[in-house]
């Protein structure tokens, strides 16, 4: 047995490593730990919550997660036209789970901010999703 957010993790890792549209801003580079030095712009996935959902005869669990969108080019249009395709990316198609039933995946919001060192640009996604375990 799988779990739902580790399971839903790898999708969206594989997803945005294979989105023509992504790697085209970013390449490779999307991240759960960052490296040491990394090449800006880059992605990471997390944080990611899963919290029981059961039902009658369903195991079911919301799961809630970040994406993080880093920058260092000036301003926020880069880190706003990557969000953009990571949105796009991961909604368009559906994302199918070998092992869980995704139900649902939507994106809710995005804030776009200034890290404290005064270089960095970050937009980070917010997305919630239900999956059933078998």
């Amino acid at each position: 047995m799988t779990s739902p957010s580790l399971e839903l993790q790898g999708a969206i890792v594989a997803r945005l490593k294979g989105v023509a549209a992504v790697t085209s801003l970013i390449g490779q580079r999307v991240y759960d730990t960052v490296p040491a030095n990394p090449i800006f712009p880059y992605v990471t996935v997390g944080p990611m919550v899963e919290l029981s959902d059961d039902a009658d005869c369903i195991k079911g669990f919301d799961i809630t997660f970040d994406i993080n969108v880093w920058s260092r080019a000036v301003g926020f249009p880069e880190a706003e036209r990557i969000s953009d395709a990571v949105r796009i990316g991961i909604l368009e198609p559906e994302l199918a789970l070998a092992d869980n039933a995704l139900v649902y995946l939507q994106h809710r919001q995005n804030v776009f901010s200034r890290d404290p060192d005064g270089l960095t640009n970050r937009a980070r996604m917010s997305f919630e999703a239900f999956a059933e375990q078998p």
